[in-house]
């Protein structure tokens, strides 16, 4: 894989920051939904944008 540029490392950076965030957030709402389906959509959301972090990270790794 190429060498990343400084700007595509800042932008790599805050994607997974947002994702972490997105991630954070919604382990919260879940652990704090009554509705099980709302609790189930919130817990696929969360381990939606924890799955795509890992992928954005090994953008770091390559």
């Amino acid at each position: 894989m190429a060498n990343l540029t400084q700007v595509e490392l800042q932008n790599l950076r805050h994607l997974i920051g947002s994702h972490e965030t997105s991630y954070q957030k919604l382990n919260t709402y879940a652990s704090q939904a009554v509705d099980p389906q709302i609790k189930q959509m919130f817990t696929k959301s969360a381990q939606d944008a924890l799955n795509t972090k890992q992928k954005l990270m090994t953008f770091l790794n390559a």
